[in-house]
């Protein structure tokens, strides 16, 4: 049976200042349909997110409501505008294991 979670990677043109500040808007609340977020910096200073999302229909309803208007709110104050949004990886999640899942997992 196909596993129906949303998977991807996704490098963004930004560094970890504004990111913190998106995430700062963003809140800390849990995003709904978010399973994991991870961000890791790349050697040529910008960033990569790996995402896990309940479905695409979750992760497209929580851009749409909560990310989207925390990323524009922050580019707008900072000046930057992106030529568009930056292109995403499509991934089949085969297997997520270790101590930091095992952990959210109780």
């Amino acid at each position: 049976m196909a596993d129906t979670r949303y998977t991807y990677v996704q490098d963004v043109p930004i560094d970890e200042g504004v990111y913190r500040r998106i995430i700062d808007r963003i809140g800390d609340r849990p995003v709904d349909g978010c399973l994991l977020h991870l961000c890791v910096r790349q050697p040529n200073g910008g960033l990569r997110y790996l995402d896990i999302w309940e479905s695409e229909e979750a992760c497209t309803r929580a851009f749409d409501e909560r990310i989207h208007p925390a990323v524009s709110s922050v580019f707008q104050e900072i000046g930057f505008r992106p030529d568009g949004e930056p292109g995403v990886e499509r991934l089949e999640l085969l297997d997520a294991s270790g101590s930091m899942v095992a952990a959210t997992a109780r």
